[in-house]
């Protein structure tokens, strides 16, 4: 298995307005992350990365935190 099939899925709980938004920008960095959506109205996605992209992720969610946030919760 070569680094560039290893993968993992991060599970996110955001504002089901910002969905179209966070994908967006997931796919402006090209190979970064692909965003799905699970449920809609909940607003729960799964993202699936790269393990080599993790850090950048990782950053770019953290800056993104208010933006994304679920109002609700």
């Amino acid at each position: 298995m070569t680094l560039f099939s290893e993968t993992e899925k991060l599970y996110l709980r955001i504002d089901p307005r910002r969905i179209h938004y966070l994908k967006f920008l997931l796919e402006a960095y090209d190979g970064l992350a692909v965003l799905s959506t699970i449920d809609v109205r909940s607003g729960l996605v799964v993202i699936r990365y790269p393990i080599y992209s993790q850090d950048v992720l990782f950053a770019l969610l953290s800056d993104l935190a208010k933006d994304i946030s679920n109002k609700s919760d």
